[in-house]
């Protein structure tokens, strides 16, 4: 339980840190950081709602309001699937980018000066390897978790 409740303080002081910063700095919620990077890595630079709800751990109503959100201030734009008409596609437009590169240095600084600064390189690559493990167990269908 150690482990576990110190990982718990550890994720939320960082995120509560590199939230502030961004809003502060750059007038950015760490939200919508996280749905541009995860929309500028993907392919087109679009993801389907339910792919994005994944991704930045939001519910769909959630995540529908934040969208709502970024579309109106011209970031994102959100569009129907031509395959399934339930579906809905969420795209990066080019404000959002530019947003993104505006904010990226801030964001950096603060997850080397918060977190990468505590780890040498060896931690690193082992905390790494630690986190994936228990995410990609976590996520097998099927898992319930209990035991």
């Amino acid at each position: 339980m150690e482990a576990w409740r110190a990982f718990l303080e550890a994720h939320s002081y960082v995120t509560r840190l590199l939230a502030a910063e961004l809003e502060h700095e750059k007038a950015l919620p760490l939200t919508w950081y996280d749905v541009l990077v995860h929309l500028e890595e993907a392919d087109g630079h679009r993801l389907r709602m339910t792919e994005l709800a994944e991704r930045v751990l939001l519910s769909k109503s959630g995540l529908t309001r934040l969208v709502d959100r970024m579309c109106a201030a011209g970031l994102v734009s959100r569009s129907a699937d031509d395959r399934d008409r339930r579906g809905r596609w969420v795209g990066l437009e080019p404000a959002g980018i530019a947003r993104l590169h505006d904010a990226a240095p801030v964001h950096m600084r603060g997850v080397e000066a918060h977190f990468a600064s505590h780890l040498d390189a060896g931690e690193a690559t082992a905390l790494a390897t630690i986190l994936r493990r228990i995410a990609t167990g976590a996520c097998r269908p099927g898992h319930t978790g209990a035991h």
